[in-house]
């Protein structure tokens, strides 16, 4: 690709809207490439135009797969394994039914969890329902997950979380999370034959609470490493970028995604995304968290001088970087103008 264009002040004109993932559309102006090609580029390349930010890509979540693996919506949903979800308006989401879970144990899995036949699914159909937008990075977000989400789902919480310790548990889960990365794998495939034009596939796998990881690193390698690495082996196999979604502060466990193959992660607010581009941001593409901005009393010349700052600190090539839609209240017009002019001219010399 060719970085070597000038960036004008033309470029800053509005030419569109992009569609917002949550909230409003965002202004589209006239790049010397879509922000689609940006966001290839910073993947494959390791070089993007600007430095991408939350609205160069989007997430797409079928009611196919939301109804079947994922959680529904506010009429609820039983899912593919037979699990009721219940909304909880309060918390604008979905929660296994309280009560008995599904499982007791982890050892029951053979008579219990029943693999669904995705073959079987009208994939014709909802592809035909969906029309990705080409002028953004399209993601396939993998709700609930296959790893330590799902066998939450199955057993509820603590007794997941104390049945990765268990040595009369741990071959069982060994074959659960062998059996859910297969149907992982082979979603994939759907995904890719029917949404070809699909750039990547964002898996999700909460391993941390606000302030700590749930298991040690030693338990992660163990369980849950060598899983995660044959999917993103198998999406990178598909010429698709593979991204993280994992909450909590999970900073020690970065080691661990960069392990498991992901191209990029991104970290909720407790986690210091600074930190983590300083000491791992060339073996994985963090999405950086950039401090709110205080609108009412911050003059937008101040603020444009941030973003200028920001992009100065970021903005490498070789060791590239984006920001998260975590970092959305930084965003303001004049402090994501000064980032993408800024680091147009970083990432053209």
């Amino acid at each position: 690709m060719n970085r070597h264009i000038p960036y004008t002040p033309n470029e800053l004109r509005v030419v569109g809207e992009l569609p917002g993932f949550f909230g409003p559309g965002t202004p589209l102006r006239d790049y010397p490439v879509t922000p689609r090609e940006n966001v290839a580029a910073m993947f494959f390349d390791k070089h993007p135009y600007w430095l991408p930010g939350p609205a160069d890509s989007t997430m797409m979540i079928p009611d196919l797969y939301n109804e079947r693996l994922g959680r529904g919506g506010p009429a609820g949903t039983t899912d593919a394994f037979g699990i009721e979800w219940e909304w909880v308006a309060s918390a604008g989401g979905s929660i296994v039914r309280p009560g008995e879970p599904f499982m007791a144990d982890a050892n029951e899995w053979t008579d219990k969890i029943k693999i669904p036949d995705i073959d079987a699914w009208d994939w014709a159909g909802e592809a035909a329902k969906t029309k990705l937008d080409s002028r953004v990075s399209n993601q396939m977000s993998f709700v609930n997950g296959f790893w330590f989400e799902r066998l939450i789902s199955f057993m509820d919480f603590a007794p997941a979380a104390m049945a990765l310790l268990d040595d009369d548990q741990k071959p069982a889960i060994h074959a659960i999370f062998a059996a859910m990365t297969d149907l992982g794998i082979k979603l994939v495939d759907k995904f890719c034959e029917y949404y070809p034009a699909l750039d990547g596939f964002n898996i999700h796998d909460d391993w941390s609470a606000q302030k700590a990881p749930f298991f040690s690193q030693d338990i992660a390698y163990e369980m849950f490493v060598p899983y995660m690495r044959a999917l993103t082996d198998h999406i990178h196999a598909k010429g698709r970028y593979a991204s993280l979604h994992s909450c909590g502060r999970g900073e020690t466990r970065v080691q661990c995604f960069i392990d498991g193959g992901f191209d990029t992660w991104d970290p909720q607010i407790m986690n210091d995304t600074y930190k983590l581009y300083d000491e791992v941001g060339d073996k994985i593409i963090i999405s950086l968290v950039p401090q709110p901005l205080d609108v009412a009393s911050l003059p937008e010349d101040e603020q444009r001088k941030l973003g200028t700052e920001f992009a100065e600190r970021f903005a490498k090539a070789g060791k590239p970087a984006n920001i998260a839609f975590y970092g959305q209240p930084a965003m303001t017009p004049a402090f994501s103008e000064a980032v993408y002019v800024r680091s147009r001219q970083l990432y053209t010399k």
